[in-house]
């Protein structure tokens, strides 16, 4: 703001009556740019609430989730989670997967062989 009002100055001595004019129209630029600053700026807050508020809504999902896949889990699968937590290289997908219930296994068919 000083080299502003320093400038205004320069322009005041230097144009005589006309500075009046430049200093009214400089004044004019620079609401017109502080007006068009607010508007972006208000814009942004706009996009940032709404980002926000997506957040919140995912992180509520996924913590129903979270809870839900402990409900199902054993007490074996969740002494492994630390475990998979401390690995950078494990995904939630993974770890999604080692949290569900076991399979029941089926022992394995016999081949139908025909007697001739």
């Amino acid at each position: 703001m000083l080299s502003t009002r320093v400038s205004h100055q320069v322009i005041n001595c230097a144009s005589g009556g006309g500075g009046v004019a430049i200093d009214n129209k400089i004044e004019q630029a620079m609401d017109l740019v502080k007006s068009h600053l607010m508007y972006a700026v208000r814009e942004e807050v706009e996009v940032l609430k709404e980002q926000i508020k997506e957040l919140v809504e995912r992180n509520s999902l996924l913590e129903r989730e979270n809870a839900l896949l402990k409900s199902l889990s054993n007490n074996d699968q969740l002494s492994q989670l630390p475990a998979q937590q401390a690995n950078p290289g494990s995904t939630s997908q993974q770890q999604a997967v080692t949290a569900q219930p076991p399979q029941p296994t089926q022992p394995p068919q016999q081949p139908n062989v025909s007697s001739a």
